[in-house]
């Protein structure tokens, strides 16, 4: 009778690993640091800097290589960096190894972190640039778009956020930063980081990139330091801004004047914050896109995103990205 070769072998030293595409991008990027009012903060380039500039800006708990490395690594995105420059710009203690702010420390407010975007363009002698921004990162992008409109040609904002925070998230968050503060990385935290990035069940998507986003949270970002970017987030102010109809004089809330591609998924928790902000934007330079079968744009439907990004950079006149 003959033997079936798996009927003895034993699994030896088997170890679970996760994806890890970060490498590449973090390999590939020259860091950095931009001195500002408010302190330096860490800016990685990649690509080359006489091409046309991308600046990143990442969402909370994350920073430049954790929110974008899996993305500007997928195909489409590495083809389109022969056409322009990423600048990613992280905010002030958000790095992987980043030292404790002091006690004493003032974090700047969402206005400042948007004004340093001036001493990144005037440190890398940039024209204008191509927003691309998640999360709180969108909203820092958007408040610099509004006050610097000559200095930004086109912004793809993901989950972007348009009003100061509301009764419920401020709650939540303020109990965040307390934890963060005194205790680290609590569950609790974790758990609302999750939802914030995935939306409800994240379990129930890919389990390793889950896994990867927990791990990120729990050991690569200094918990103090995210405790004062989650305050500033919470103490966000409207960015007061409105459509205005066609034909009708300008109101005293300007909308963004440059292109905008205003993207969600069709999981996020944070949908209805982009339609808010797609009905406070010029129709006819507006897009806004919900992509089916995801939370975390990026990481789950990359290929969508990027054919998206791309689409809307060649509408604009950026030749064949």
């Amino acid at each position: 009778m003959p033997v079936d070769p798996m009927d003895d072998i034993e699994l030896r030293s088997v170890q679970l690993q996760y994806p890890n595409q970060r490498g590449s991008i973090v390999g590939s990027c020259d860091l950095r640091r931009v001195p500002t009012d408010k302190g330096d903060i860490l800016v990685a380039v990649q690509g080359d800097t006489t091409k046309p500039a991308i600046v990143t800006y990442h969402d909370l708990g994350l920073n430049y290589a954790s929110s974008f490395a899996g993305f500007f690594n997928f195909p489409t995105m590495r083809s389109l960096l022969d056409n322009f420059c990423v600048y990613h710009v992280n905010a002030p203690g958000q790095e992987e190894g980043a030292p404790t702010f002091p006690e004493d420390y003032v974090y700047p407010t969402f206005d400042e972190l948007a004004s340093q975007m001036l001493f990144v363009m005037t440190h890398f002698n940039l024209k204008s640039i191509i927003g691309f921004g998640v999360g709180a990162g969108a909203n820092i992008l958007a408040r610099f778009a509004l006050a610097n409109p000559d200095k930004v040609g086109a912004l793809c904002l993901i989950n972007c956020s348009s009003t100061a925070a509301g009764w419920i998230e401020w709650g939540y968050q303020l109990l965040n930063t307390r934890n963060l503060r005194t205790k680290g990385m609590t569950q609790g935290v974790l758990d609302y980081l999750m939802w914030h990035h995935f939306g409800r069940n994240p379990e129930e998507r890919n389990l390793d990139l889950v896994q990867l986003y927990k791990s990120n949270f729990e050991r690569s970002i200094n918990p103090v330091n995210l405790a004062m970017l989650i305050d500033a987030y919470i103490k966000r102010t409207d960015l007061n801004i409105a459509r205005t109809p066609s034909g009708s004089p300008q109101t005293s809330a300007p909308s963004l004047k440059m292109p905008v591609l205003n993207i969600t998924g069709a999981l996020s928790p944070h949908i209805d914050d982009t339609v808010t902000f797609n009905g406070r934007l010029i129709p006819e330079k507006t897009n806004w896109m919900k992509i089916s079968d995801c939370g975390l744009v990026l990481e789950e439907q990359p290929g969508k995103l990027a054919e998206a990004f791309r689409l809307f950079l060649q509408g604009e006149g950026y030749g064949k990205c």
